[in-house]
């Protein structure tokens, strides 16, 4: 089957490989699309720190944010899975820790990340083997765009959830990237009032679009009172920014990762008796993501800007657009 392996630092290209055979406990997906996100830049770019951290290594095949259908399962595995459509969890625990049978299997030392971590292949390919316990199964009111916009979703609604988004509460996100506009719709889908921060009109113009009540730039950004803020950023200045612009005893949400250490100043969380939450992995989010999909409530399909092919994911990952483009962030690919 064809897939694209990445085996060096700016180095990649589609390449026919084996395809995938389903063992016990797990099944073969037909691949209908995949996302590319800031995490496969990485990669491609030699910056992603598993690089160098001894958790993933040349050559990697990327794409963890995915949807398609069952072709095959091994043994142990219900037949009725076959022929559904489905998306899937990025992390694999090893399913022996206290971590995974405590369910929190994506905090596993041991775990593999779908595209990621541990040489587990990803999605950037025509098939995709998966564990069937991994497996969510996608309704028919949630079709392919939203079905490969689960992942990225339900890491933004851990983030908005972190936020305590209640009715009559001021959120602030700062990043109107893929992760920080999903922030925004589901914040919203809780009753918050919701502003966004960013760089560039376009993504800013998109926040409106969604429902964001304010969008400004950090020079722009009016003084209110905001109950909980969300970095949503790559930023080193941020973290601290947005300790800032909470209101005390508010809540700070750290999703966003940056390529340099970034500094907060304890001081300041503790005599503002501020909550700062971290966000890693969509897990405990994916089924809420789809529901809220599934409901028409979240609307993920303007944040794709565009849906290219196989050949086309080195140049993507290199920063190409298509000049049709749209004003999204996310980028999407039909293997």
């Amino acid at each position: 089957m064809r897939a694209f392996v990445v085996t060096g630092p700016r180095q990649a290209a589609v390449a026919d490989v084996d395809p995938p055979v389903a063992g016990p406990g797990q099944v073969v997906v037909d691949v209908e699309r995949v996302g590319v996100c800031g995490t496969d830049v990485e990669f491609f770019t030699g910056e992603m720190a598993y690089l160098h951290q001894g958790h993933a290594a040349y050559p990697i095949r990327l794409g963890h944010e995915w949807c398609g259908q069952v072709s095959t399962v091994g043994e142990g595995v219900e037949t009725s899975w076959l022929g559904r459509r489905v998306t899937g969890d990025t992390m694999l625990g090893c399913g022996r820790c206290s971590r995974c049978l405590g369910g929190r299997q994506h905090l596993c030392e041991d775990r593999f990340e779908i595209g990621i971590r541990g040489g587990w292949p990803g999605a950037l390919a025509e098939q995709l083997l998966v564990p069937a316990s991994a497996l969510h199964a996608l309704p028919d009111s949630v079709d392919a765009v939203a079905g490969a916009m689960v992942e990225p979703g339900g890491n933004a609604l851990r983030a908005a959830q972190a936020a305590q988004p209640d009715e009559g509460k001021r959120v602030l996100v700062y990043g109107p990237g893929t992760i920080g506009l999903l922030s925004v719709q589901f914040a919203l889908a809780y009753g918050a009032e919701v502003h966004v921060v960013g760089h560039e009109d376009a993504r800013l113009a998109l926040a409106t679009e969604l429902g964001a009540h304010g969008a400004w730039t950090p020079e722009s950004l009016p003084i209110l009172a905001f109950d909980a803020v969300i970095d949503a950023t790559n930023s080193t200045d941020v973290p601290a920014a947005a300790l800032e612009r909470v209101e005390p005893g508010g809540r700070v949400v750290y999703i966003g990762l940056s390529g340099q250490p970034s500094l907060v100043d304890t001081r300041t969380m503790v005599l503002k008796d501020v909550t700062a939450v971290g966000i890693l992995s969509a897990s405990p989010g994916l089924d809420g993501a789809i529901d809220l999909y599934a409901s028409g409530r979240v609307r993920p399909h303007p944040l794709v800007a565009a849906t290219v092919t196989l050949d086309a994911v080195g140049d993507v990952l290199a920063g190409w657009r298509p000049v049709d483009a749209g004003p999204g962030p996310k980028i999407h690919i039909v293997p």
